[in-house]
């Protein structure tokens, strides 16, 4: 019998949605507690030793670093979700970095009150985005008809963005036909929905504002 398995949450970060993501293409039974990262509780910080989330406790042990979790539960769960290729997976993996750099950049964007800062940061990311174009096939994911953890990487980028267009346009996509249309597929997709709680977006406006930085500008 597989040991129970509990993701160690916070509702707004995009690194636990990846882990759920997959959690729920695998259709893997499992609890999800959430926690305040303003007032992390002591059993937490005792378990964390980034003293960061996701975590996933798998019975009595604890994994850290999304990424982790994501390699993992694709090595331990049925239907892989990694390319069997190694050069491939490979390539999948560093595409996966990829976007983990975008979501550094992301927080710029999100927290920054410096003008120049934050035109910087767009640029920086039509630029990795225009790279991504380039490399998407046909679709609708990122290696053509099959979810892959990449795309388990990009959907909670995307779903940030569905938060920013909701406040300005950044243009982040225009002349990008491929990016545009993996990102609608990926928000149609069940496991990409269920990541996340139904208010989402009004929570990441609500943290927007808080940060009180450029983007946050455009929130009534």
């Amino acid at each position: 019998m597989s040991p129970p398995l509990t993701l160690v949450s916070f509702d707004l970060c995009p690194y636990v949605q990846r882990a759920a993501i997959v959690l729920g293409e695998k259709g893997v039974p499992y609890e999800r507690t959430n926690i305040d990262l303003s007032n992390k509780p002591d059993w937490f910080m005792a378990i964390s030793p980034l003293g960061k989330v996701p975590l996933l406790k798998v019975g009595d042990e604890v994994l850290f670093e999304s990424t982790v979790i994501a390699e993992y539960l694709d090595e331990t769960q049925p239907a892989p979700l990694h390319p069997a290729d190694p050069l491939l997976k490979a390539r999948h993996r560093g595409w996966m970095e990829f976007g983990s750099t975008i979501l550094g950049d992301v927080w710029v964007l999100e927290t920054t009150a410096d003008q120049a800062a934050f035109d910087a940061k767009v640029k920086t990311v039509k630029e990795k985005f225009a790279r991504v174009e380039a490399e998407l096939g046909d679709g609708p994911f990122f290696a053509g008809p099959s979810f892959s953890l990449v795309d388990a990487v990009f959907a909670p980028i995307f779903r940030i963005f569905e938060g920013f267009d909701a406040v300005r346009d950044l243009g982040l996509f225009e002349g990008l036909p491929k990016v545009q249309a993996w990102r609608k597929a990926l928000g149609d997709r069940a496991s990409v929905k269920a990541a996340v709680v139904p208010d989402f977006q009004e929570r990441l406006l609500a943290f927007l504002k808080r940060q009180n930085g450029i983007i946050a500008q455009g929130i009534a």
